[in-house]
């Protein structure tokens, strides 16, 4: 198999700057992932737990 042939870095082009309007909405979706509304509820409930059980021992 072929290889792409490589550029030297002075004479390869910066990204092109592509249009903003036409690009998808699903691509703004990207990011960073995040635990969901529900994942943070469930955390903060075995938290209190662990709190409430930490207190009970003393």
């Amino acid at each position: 198999m072929k290889r792409a042939k490589q550029r030297p870095a002075a004479l390869s082009r910066p990204p092109r700057q592509r249009n903003p309007v036409a690009r998808s909405p699903l691509l703004g979706k990207g990011g960073p992932h995040e635990r969901t509304a529900s994942a943070k509820r469930q955390q903060a409930i075995r938290e209190l737990r662990r709190a409430i059980d930490e207190f009970e021992k003393e």
